[in-house]
């Protein structure tokens, strides 16, 4: 396969490029290493152990001089490349002003910070030119002092040596601070009460979360709640606190060494734990796990993630334990980064809150990503990555704002050939959300100085995101369908051309199809000019819209409506009472509130619930994700029939499948499986009709429900099996976070027809 990287920092006139030649030529990896508007662009081709290697020498021997900011990387369908050579520099677009993403603390910083006799000692805001704040604090460009939030800290005559010295490792390093003239820590109680400050501030709550507490601290984008990890009480409590029933909460762990420990990983995971961005990595649990039980209550994952700032290392060297540190809000509300919100929002939440003076710009949430067959795949790109742009394979004629969706909201901005994406959003359904999504549109065009030519946004009447457009934009703005942005997204980062027509998979829980009714389970043919639908799930009900939705009991009742008709209630069981059956039965016989759909996502919360899985749910896809678990704890190639009629894909057979295994005994493992193993059948087998018709063997999967990893392994090997292949995300998210993305590319339509 090929390995895509691109590369930013002190990369250029380094000897990177030679480096990267030698390396490539020693491990017989064919490719291409080139200087690029952005920093370095590198495309090798090989087997995929020898580049799984590769990737990892890259940081491991690089140049002494060189010093690597960001590195993403896509694995791709192999082209065929002869050799190895460097390639002139790419030239004919504008060289922009990169701005870069917040850098994790570098090896030399945290070694003077744990240094007694360093003048930065314990210091929690050092940072260098090779690391810190970056995108949280750049208030406009360029990437001046005067124009980040440390503006107002005087640099003492100690750093000004340091920041004017060419030498030095901290020249013109813009966060440049140290303990005489940079910011201070200070620890307050939730009463606004200051406590101590500094060293003595950690030592504080260090004791404080040993005792079981729960602390706001201040870190890069915002705050997080910490408690102990290991004691149950105390998550419990914060569960409790902020109304976070049963969604998993991160953990951050300080070292390697004790993640290790707890969890089986192996190289790659390390490299992604321990790069630049130091995203939240998802892992499962060792049986022996040292984390309480409710860190992750009923789910096999836990999200861990390593300190990021000195501040982070500082305190969980002290600690040498693991804390929960969750985003410092309520569920479904922005993150807090302000002083003053932190002290009217959390007061029911946290005992004492440590601060500092440096102010936080913009927003901006920790990032996941997960390891699905040796491939990063984002779930949320945020710190450490926005706005890293993606490149494109080609130009767009004129700059495109992108408006997002409104669940895992983000919003893009096309320039020419890249496309920058704002940090994670979330979901639009709050008034505080809104006022979020507002201030980074407005911040996104500020901060690269530009005026969109063209706007996009999804074509659902009702999204916030679509009602801004109309309301800001007018006769700029164009709308797409959301699941034509979804593999549009997928072809985009895959480095597909504008000339490519691909096969194109999207399933996730809800989009507004060109027909009026609910999609969800899209399989198309799909070029930058357009598409065209070619098979979906047969359209059942939504008794109630939304309300099934949020309940997904509802959507299991009218599966087993449409499997069973009449003999529905007595295949329901327990799953609902006799007298909400009957209410349901006459709201799908008369139609009266129940919605057509075709949604995969849907499909899939309604059998976890036909097999008891859930009695509720509390966060988005956690039926799903719990029907996810049980298959991968079962090995069958056992399916379930389903029929193809036309464009229709009949799934009633599954259904009544299911229900008969459930009511023979099998065990639910195996009844998943094989559920998974159908749909991975349904996507071959319809492909394979497209190929026949069209030729076309590129197939891109998009969507929430890849982020499925059972059903995303075993749709690629099918399909790769069947001569398919098969494009997947990991540059952006496959749920609605990488919208925005395929928005902006769908401009070529748009600009095309005009």
């Amino acid at each position: 396969m090929r390995l895509k990287i691109s590369l930013t920092g002190l990369i250029q006139g380094v000897g990177f490029r030679p480096f990267i030649h030698r390396l490539a030529s020693e491990m017989s990896l064919a490719g291409y290493v080139q200087n690029d508007s952005s920093g370095v662009t590198i495309e090798t081709e090989g087997n995929k152990a020898s580049l799984d290697a590769f990737l990892l020498r890259i940081e491991r021997d690089k140049p002494e001089l060189a010093k690597i900011y960001t590195l993403q990387f896509s694995f791709l369908n192999h082209t065929g490349f002869c050799g190895f050579e460097i390639r002139p520099s790419a030239e004919g677009t504008k060289k922009i002003t990169p701005v870069l993403p917040d850098i994790a603390i570098c090896a030399e910083c945290q070694s003077e910070i744990e240094s007694p006799d360093d003048r930065r000692s314990g210091y929690a805001f050092t940072n260098c030119t090779n690391c810190g704040p970056r995108y949280t604090i750049i208030t406009e460009i360029p990437y001046d002092r005067p124009n980040t939030t440390m503006a107002e800290f005087n640099m003492c005559a100690a750093c000004e040596k340091e920041y004017t010295d060419p030498d030095d490792r901290r020249f013109h390093a813009q966060p440049i601070a140290c303990p005489e003239c940079g910011p201070d820590l200070s620890l307050f109680s939730i009463a606004g009460k200051l406590i101590c400050k500094d060293k003595e501030a950690l030592a504080k709550i260090s004791h404080i979360i040993l005792q079981g507490g729960i602390i706001a601290v201040k870190g890069l984008g915002g705050f997080h709640l910490l408690c102990d990890a290991t004691n149950e009480d105390a998550v419990t409590d914060l569960r409790k606190k902020k109304k976070r029933d049963e969604k998993p909460m991160a953990v951050m762990f300080p070292s390697i060494e004790g993640i290790k420990k707890t969890f089986n990983i192996d190289a790659l995971h390390e490299q992604i734990l321990c790069s630049t961005a130091k995203p939240v990595l998802l892992l499962g649990r060792k049986p022996s796990n040292i984390l309480a039980p409710s860190v992750s209550l009923d789910n096999d994952s836990v999200g861990v993630f390593l300190p990021y700032t000195p501040l982070h290392h500082l305190l969980l060297k002290i600690l040498n334990r693991p804390v929960v540190a969750t985003s410092a809000n309520l569920t479904d509300e922005p993150i807090i980064m302000g002083d003053d919100e932190a002290f009217a929002g959390l007061r029911e939440i946290a005992s004492h809150i440590l601060t500092h003076e440096r102010k936080i710009q913009r927003r901006c949430d920790d990032s996941v990503v997960k390891l699905i067959a040796g491939k990063m795949v984002p779930f949320r790109r945020s710190r450490g990555f926005a706005p890293v742009p993606i490149p494109l394979a080609f130009s767009l004629p004129a700059p495109v704002l992108a408006l997002g969706s409104q669940m895992n909201c983000t919003v893009a901005l096309g320039i020419e050939d890249r496309v920058y994406i704002s940090q994670h959003i979330g979901d639009i359904d709050s008034t505080q959300t809104e006022a979020f999504y507002e201030e980074t549109v407005n911040d996104l065009l500020k901060l690269f100085n530009t005026t969109p030519d063209i706007v996009i946004s999804d074509m659902h009447p009702g999204y916030y995101s679509t009602r801004y457009g109309e309301r800001y934009f007018k006769e700029k703005l164009n709308k797409v369908q959301h699941h034509y942005a979804h593999i549009l997204s997928c072809m985009a980062e895959n480095s597909l051309g504008n000339d490519r027509e691909v096969i194109g998979i999207a399933f996730d829980g809800t989009g507004h199809g060109t027909d009026g009714t609910i999609w969800g389970s899209e399989i198309m043919t799909a070029s930058y000019k357009g598409f065209i639908r070619k098979f979906h799930l047969l359209p059942f009900q939504l008794p109630g819209g939304d309300m099934a939705i949020k309940d997904p009991r509802r959507t299991a009742f009218s599966l087993l409506y449409s499997a069973f008709k009449k003999d529905a209630q007595n295949r329901a069981g327990d799953l609902l009472s006799a007298k909400e059956q009957i209410f349901l039965t006459e709201m799908l016989n008369k139609n009266i509130r129940s919605p057509l759909t075709s949604s995969m996502g849907r499909l899939f919360d309604g059998i976890a619930f036909i097999l008891g899985l859930r009695r509720q749910v509390s966060y988005n896809a956690q039926a799903a994700i719990l029907l996810e678990q049980q298959a991968a704890r079962a090995v069958t190639t056992e399916y379930y029939d389903f029929n193809l009629r036309g464009e229709i894909i009949d799934h009633l057979p599954i259904i009544r499948g299911v229900v008969n295994d459930r009511d023979s005994g099998i065990q639910i493992c195996t009844i998943s499986r094989k559920f998974h193993n159908s749909i991975a059948l349904i996507i071959r087998d319809t492909a394979k009709l497209i190929r026949e018709e069209t030729g076309i063997k590129e197939v891109v999967l998009s969507g929430g429900v890849f982020q499925n990893a059972e059903l995303l392994l075993m749709t690629l090997n099918l399909l790769q099996d069947s001569g398919f292949k098969p494009l997947v995300h990991q540059l952006v998210p496959p749920n609605d976070g990488g919208l925005s993305l395929g928005q902006v590319v769908s401009s070529l339509g748009f600009i095309n027809s005009t």
